[in-house]
């Protein structure tokens, strides 16, 4: 195994707000804050981008794993939810996160479904790192709404 380091550079604008650069050449950079009454809410918070740093790892985990099993790419909407909680200091804490991933056809339509269902949640980087201290949930459904891993 390699270690490999990767790095985000971000710059305070004002108050709670960051502009977040990627280092990636043409991406554009990101606005995050913090929500009132600390920030002014102008661009999603650390709780969101974690939300969507699992959303987005997840989604791309089956996205993969269904093309490499020889499927189109399939039209897929994700929903993540984070749950906050206190901890034993009060102090509030992601305590859970809930994923839904919609993917636009029917099961039936998929090649070797149960495979890349099986096996997509062991490659995401990012889940796999979080789930170490913080409960995350998957579900899967289909273009029809019918649950394939819950």
């Amino acid at each position: 195994m390699t270690d490999e380091a990767l790095s985000v550079e971000l710059v305070l604008q004002e108050d709670y707000r960051f502009e977040i650069d990627f280092r990636l050449p043409g991406v554009p950079l990101l606005s995050a804050d913090l929500p009132p009454p600390l920030g002014k809410g102008a661009g999603p918070d650390p709780e969101k981008l974690l939300a969507a740093a699992v959303g987005n790892c997840l989604s791309a985990s089956l996205q993969f794993a269904l093309r490499k099993l020889k499927n189109e790419t399939v039209p897929m909407r994700t929903v993540v939810e984070v749950k906050l909680a206190r901890n034993e200091q009060n102090r509030q804490r992601v305590g859970r996160i809930e994923v839904e991933i919609r993917v636009g056809v029917a099961a039936a339509a998929l090649k070797q479904l149960d495979r890349a269902l099986a096996q997509f949640e062991d490659f995401c980087v990012v889940t796999q790192s979080v789930r170490a201290a913080i409960p995350v949930h998957v579900r899967v459904l289909d273009g029809e709404g019918v649950v394939l891993v819950a």
